[in-house]
C-alpha cells in the first residue's frame, strides 16, 4: 500500500519475495554460530559499491561529487544499540532498493529450498552455498534500516529502506546530503557483543583486511572518569587497505586467503585449492584463482555471472567476465588485475582484445596445472572436486580443444575394475591394466549407473576379465563425440555394433562361433521376417553370454541413449532402426526356434521389446508387451 500526506514523503509497504521470507527465517534459526559473517558480508557490499562508482567516474567524472577518497565506515551506538556501516560508493535508486533488497534474482533459488533437510548445521552449509548477503543482517538484527542516494541522483532522490525480516519492508523517498548508502542494524537483545569497537575492529581485522578500500572507526581513547573506552571525532583505519592479490605470496598467510575467497565468492565454507601469480611478459597481470569446495546452485546455468572478478591497475572494471575463463571452468572464484587493458575496457573490447585472449590461456592453463597437482598429490581434496564438479569439467574435452589432452587426463570414471558407482578410475589408470593385444578403451553409456553396469553388452567382457568404463552422466554421450582417443587407444562404445569381438576370442572359440552363425541362419531369417520394419538387422552375437539378445545400432549412427536425450529435450530426433543380436545358444532361442507359427511372432516381439528395456528405452506399447508375455507364459 501507499501511504502520502501533506508533510511526507511517499512510503509504500510491499512484501518480500517468498523464497526471501524462506532464506531469512532459515538465516535466523540456522546460522547461531557463525553471526559475525554479517559484518564481512555488508563490507563487502560496500567495497562492490566502491568500485563500481570508480569504474563508472572514469567516463563519467561528475560522479565523485568532489569527493573522490572512497571508504567504508563502521560505527555503533551502545544506547541505541545499533551498528552502522557506510559507504561513499554508487548508491541505490528506489528501484534499486526494491529489486536487490526484496527479491532473490538468481537461478538455482528452487533447487535451494528442495535440498534443505531441517538439520541447523546442514542448513548452514547450504545457506553458505547459496551465498550470504544482504540478508545476513537479520542474523544479529531484529530490525534493518538502508538509506542510500545514487551517485548521479539530486539530494531529494534518496531512498530509505526498512524491515523486521518478517515479511515486509517499506520505502520511502527522503533526503540525503552526500552520495552512497548507511545500513543500520538495530541489534537483538542477545547481540551486545557487536556493541563493542574491540569486538568489531577484531571481526574487520579477520574479515575484511585484504579489502583495497579503507575501512574505517572512529578512534577510541581511554577515560578515566568513565573507566572505558570513549570514542573520538577521528576516524581512523582499521584495514590494510592494500589489495590483497598486489601483495607477495610468502606475506599472505593460509588464513588470509581463505577469508579473501569468501569476499569475492559470498561463500561459507574455505576454498578447497587456490593459486596466486603475477605474469609478465607480452602481457602483465596477477591471477588469484579459487577452486570451491561445493558447487553454487547456479552451477549449470551456463549464461548466468561468472566468478572471476576484472580489474584493470587495481580499478574494478567487471564482477562477471566471463570472457576470462572459458565456460568449462565457471565454477572458479577469483580476480584477475590486468596491467595492459584499457581502463574504460567494454564487453566488446573483452572480445576482441589479444591481451583478454592471452589472460584467458594462461588463466585457463594455470587452472588445468592446479586441478592436475590437486589430483597427484592430494587425491581426497580430488576426489571431493570431481564429485562436485566433475560432470562441468568434461564439457572441457568438447570445447577446449588446445587442452583435451590435459583435461581427459583429469577424467574420472566408474569401471567394471572398481564395480561401483564411485567414478575414480582415470583413463591413465585403465590403459594401465589393459589386457595383452588390446588396443581399445571400451565404455558403454546408459542414463544411470545400475543400467551402465547391468548392461548385457557388459556379459563377453566380464567373462573375458576385461574393464569397461560405465558413463551414466548426461554430458558423457556428448563429450565422447570429441574425445575420440586416449594415449593412442581408441575410446569404443560396446553397444555399438561394429565391435570387433574376434580379438577377444581364441581359436576354439571362433571355430564355435561360425558353427552357431551358420546353423542359426533358418532362425534369423525367421525373426527378420517377423519384425520386418521394426529392426533394421538381426543377426548372431558372441557379445552375449547369460542374454539371449540385445540391441545395438551401426557406429556412425546416434545411440539410443543420446536419442532418448533429445527427445526428452523436445528436439527432434532421427528414427534409427536398432539391430536386434541374439544369442543362439541361449535356452530361451530354442523355446523360439521351436515355438509355432501363431506364436513366432509374439515370441519375436517380447525378444526385441526385452532388449529395447535392457537399453532403458520406454515402449511404445508396454500393454501389448505385457499381454504377449503373459500368454506365453500360460502356453508354457
Amino acid at each position: 500500500m501507499t501511504q502520502t500526506d501533506s508533510n511526507t514523503a511517499p512510503s509504500e509497504t510491499l512484501g518480500f519475495q517468498a523464497e526471501v521470507k524462506q532464506l531469512l527465517h532459515l538465516m535466523i534459526h540456522s546460522l547461531y554460530s557463525n553471526k559475525e559473517i554479517f559484518l564481512r558480508e555488508l563490507v563487502s557490499n560496500a567495497s562492490d559499491a566502491c568500485d563500481k562508482l570508480r569504474f563508472q567516474a572514469i567516463d563519467n567524472p561528475e560522479l565523485m561529487q568532489g569527493d573522490a577518497d572512497l571508504r567504508i565506515r563502521v560505527e555503533y551506538d551502545a544506547d541505541k544499540r545499533t551498528v552502522t556501516i557506510s559507504d561513499n560508493g554508487i548508491g541505490l535508486s528506489r528501484e534499486d532498493a526494491v529489486q536487490n533488497l526484496g527479491t532473490i534474482a538468481r537461478s538455482g533459488t528452487k533447487e535451494f529450498f528442495a535440498q534443505l533437510t531441517g538439520d541447523k548445521q546442514k542448513d548452514a552449509n547450504l545457506i553458505g552455498q547459496f551465498g550470504v548477503g544482504f540478508y545476513s543482517s537479520f542474523i544479529v538484527a531484529d530490525k534493518v534500516s538502508v538509506l542510500s542516494r545514487r551517485a548521479d541522483a539530486s539530494e531529494t532522490e534518496a531512498v530509505l529502506w526498512e524491515s523486521d525480516g518478517q515479511g515486509e519492508f517499506s520505502v520511502t523517498q527522503v533526503e540525503k546530503a552526500d552520495r552512497g548508502t548507511s545500513v543500520t542494524l538495530h541489534l537483538r537483545e542477545e547481540e551486545d557483543e557487536f556493541l563493542s569497537g574491540w569486538k568489531l575492529r577484531e571481526i574487520l581485522r579477520r574479515y575484511s583486511d585484504h579489502i583495497s578500500l579503507p575501512i574505517q572507526m572512529l578512534k577510541e581513547e581511554w577515560s578515566e572518569e568513565k573507566s572505558a573506552q570513549v570514542k573520538t571525532t577521528e576516524w581512523e583505519t582499521v584495514n590494510q587497505a592494500n589489495a590483497l592479490w598486489t601483495r607477495a605470496k610468502n606475506e599472505i598467510t593460509d588464513e588470509q586467503y581463505k577469508e579473501f575467497y569468501k569476499h569475492v565468492s559470498h561463500d561459507f565454507e574455505d576454498p578447497l585449492a587456490w593459486t596466486h601469480n603475477r605474469v609478465e611478459g607480452r602481457s602483465e597481470y596477477t591471477q588469484l584463482l579459487f577452486v570451491p569446495k561445493r558447487a553454487p546452485f547456479d552451477l549449470w546455468d551456463r549464461d548466468g555471472r561468472r566468478g572471476v572478478k576484472l580489474y584493470v591497475k587495481r580499478v574494478f572494471i567487471m564482477d562477471d567476465a566471463d570472457q576470462l575463463l572459458p565456460t568449462y571452468l565457471r565454477f572458479v572464484r577469483g580476480v584477475i588485475d590486468s596491467a595492459d587493458l584499457p581502463l574504460n575496457v567494454s564487453r566488446e573490447i573483452l572480445q576482441e582484445s589479444r591481451d583478454v585472449r592471452s589472460i584467458r590461456e594462461g588463466s585457463t592453463k594455470r587452472i588445468l596445472m592446479l586441478l592436475e597437482d590437486m589430483a597427484e598429490n592430494k587425491p581426497d581434496d580430488y576426489k571431493v572436486f570431481w564429485e562436485q564438479f566433475g560432470q562441468v569439467l568434461k564439457e572441457g574435452a568438447g570445447e577446449d580443444v588446445a587442452n583435451q589432452e590435459r583435461i581427459a587426463k583429469l577424467l574420472r570414471f566408474a569401471s567394471t575394475h572398481e564395480n561401483s558407482a564411485n567414478q575414480t578410475v582415470s583413463l591413465a589408470d585403465y590403459v594401465s591394466r589393459m589386457k595383452e593385444g588390446q588396443d581399445k578403451i571400451y565404455y558403454v553409456t546408459a542414463e544411470s549407473h545400475a543400467a551402465a553396469s547391468n548392461s548385457p553388452h557388459l556379459e563377453i567382457f566380464r567373462k573375458k576379465g576385461i574393464e569397461v568404463l560405465l558413463m551414466s552422466d548426461r554430458v558423457d554421450e556428448w563429450m565422447l563425440s570429441f574425445l575420440r582417443e586416449f594415449d593412442g587407444k581408441s575410446l569404443v562404445s560396446i553397444a555399438k555394433g561394429g565391435l570387433d569381438l574376434e580379438q577377444l576370442a581364441d581359436e576354439d572359440e571362433k571355430k564355435r562361433q561360425e558353427e552357431v552363425a551358420e546353423q542359426s541362419k533358418p532362425l534369423i531369417e525367421r525373426l527378420q521376417k517377423a519384425l520386418d520394419g521394426k529392426v533394421k538387422e538381426v543377426r548372431a552375437t558372441a557379445r552375449l553370454v547369460d542374454s539371449p539378445a540385445c540391441v545395438v545400432v551401426d557406429s556412425n549412427e546416434l545411440s539410443p541413449h543420446i536419442l532418448r536425450m533429445l527427445q526428452a529435450a523436445g528436439q527432434e530426433a532421427p528414427e534409427v532402426k536398432p539391430i536386434l543380436e541374439i544369442n543362439p545358444e541361449h535356452p530361451l532361442l530354442g523355446r523360439v526356434k521351436d515355438a509355432s507359427d501363431d506364436d513366432f511372432g509374439d515370441w519375436a516381439q517380447v525378444l526385441l521389446d526385452q532388449a529395447m528395456l535392457a537399453e532403458g528405452a520406454h515402449l511404445k506399447d508396454a500393454a501389448g508387451f505385457v499381454k504377449r508375455l503373459n500368454a506365453l507364459l500360460l502356453k508354457g
